[in-house]
């Protein structure tokens, strides 16, 4: 089956957020009809913002429990009689998701079926925060409505380029054999469509061009790609390793993990559910998981911890573009993007100016208060900065469309 226009919901859920855009794509045209975001999901006070195309758009105040109350309150937004873009949910003809985790089992998007439900289970211990969620989703649209196509697109897919040397971690080879234990990668389609935005804001050309892209989220990765391949990221067999990040504590000596099942009696469950969900800005500051909560808390309260917090995620990201310069023995680009990475100029800021060695030069004039698509370095500055808006759902819309209409 397919269709000369498709309207085509995609869900993008994250650990704590769920973006949201309803496509109308035919051929060449991508029409956005609404598009809009749940923020802070399973914090007390939640925010749905929700913006129709034409329309006046309207923001949602009030706590969502969890993802299945985000989701339905994002279809009642769509069909709503004054800021809806539809009349019914069955106008949607096939709803696209971004998935987590994939494993081994999937090197590509592909059509939902039993079988891709199991396997995105089977990868839930991999991706705790993240691919439970997404089944969530899946099986939601499912039940409201269960004729219409869906497709699951996953962050590891880009980063199947990375080469051994790289993914593979320092334990017995047979383990990645029988385990397949090694880096992953996530947040593949944001950093692909980030870096082919970026080189076509700062005139490079991606395939003879090293950039390092940083998607900076309640989650947080970066990326080493080389001539337009993932040669390296930050995120490894599970989106638990990397940078600091929201709730999660990134990279830590695995000696802790012992450690803390050992002086605390916890059990690997335990210590797992404490590392994603207790760690992070939200475990260095005590205060929240949330960057714009901490900067409140420096700028009005004089909170050390808050201000400690920032420090330590700022610096975790510029090691990493460090490390990753060395890898691609060159550096060309910088990137920033994710809620973080688009928003926040003072962490834009601080990141650049620990890579002033390299020749990068941030043009404090422009960065400051920007929230869109620029080149922020100075004309002279070796490396480009560059902030570029992810468009993660665009990819997952494109992706939905073509496996849905090869049916």
């Amino acid at each position: 089956m397919s269709f000369c226009a498709m309207n085509v919901l995609v869900l993008n859920c994250g650990s704590s957020s769920i973006k949201y855009q309803l496509l109308s794509i035919s051929g060449d045209n991508k029409d956005v009809l609404a598009k809009g975001i749940v923020e802070r999901v399973g914090l007390p006070e939640g925010i749905l913002a929700h913006k129709p195309a034409g329309k006046d758009g309207f923001q949602l105040n009030r706590a969502f429990p969890d993802h299945v109350d985000g989701i339905n309150a994002i279809l009642d937004a769509l069909t709503d009689a004054q800021h809806g873009v539809i009349a019914d949910i069955h106008q949607i003809n096939a709803v696209g998701h971004r998935v987590g985790h994939g494993g081994e089992y999937f090197r590509g998007s592909v059509l939902v079926d039993e079988q891709t439900k199991i396997n995105i289970e089977k990868c839930s211990g991999l991706a705790p925060l993240h691919n439970p969620a997404n089944l969530k989703g899946i099986v939601s649209m499912e039940k409201l409505l269960p004729n219409t196509p869906q497709v699951a697109v996953f962050d590891t897919s880009f980063h199947q380029t990375i080469p051994e040397k790289a993914y593979l971690y320092g334990v017995p080879y047979e383990y990645y054999q029988e385990y397949k234990i090694r880096r992953y990668g996530f947040h593949g389609t944001s950093h692909k469509f980030v870096a082919e935005k970026a080189c076509k804001l700062a005139g490079l050309d991606i395939n003879n061009s090293k950039i390092v892209t940083c998607h900076m989220g309640n989650g947080v990765s970066v990326a080493a790609i080389k001539n337009g391949k993932s040669i390296d990221t930050s995120m490894g067999f599970t989106p638990l390793e990397g940078s600091v990040m929201g709730t999660r504590c990134g990279d830590i000596d695995a000696g802790i993990v012992t450690y803390l099942q050992e002086t605390k009696n916890l059990s690997a469950a335990e210590v797992n559910s404490f590392l994603n969900k207790d760690c992070g800005l939200f475990g260095i500051s005590g205060v929240s998981s949330d960057m714009r909560d901490l900067w409140k808390q420096c700028e009005k309260e004089g909170n050390q911890r808050a201000k400690l917090a920032i420090d330590i995620f700022i610096y975790k990201i510029a090691k990493y573009i460090g490390a990753y310069a060395v890898a691609m023995n060159g550096l060309d680009m910088v990137v920033y993007t994710g809620g973080i990475g688009e928003n926040d100029w003072n962490v834009r800021l601080g990141i650049s100016e620990y890579l002033t060695f390299l020749g990068a030069e941030i043009d404090k004039s422009v960065n400051d208060h920007l929230r869109t698509d620029k080149v922020i370095s100075i004309p002279e500055s070796k490396i480009k900065l560059v902030l570029a808006e992810t468009d993660e759902e665009l990819v997952i819309a494109t992706d939905t469309v073509n496996i849905v209409n090869k049916r």
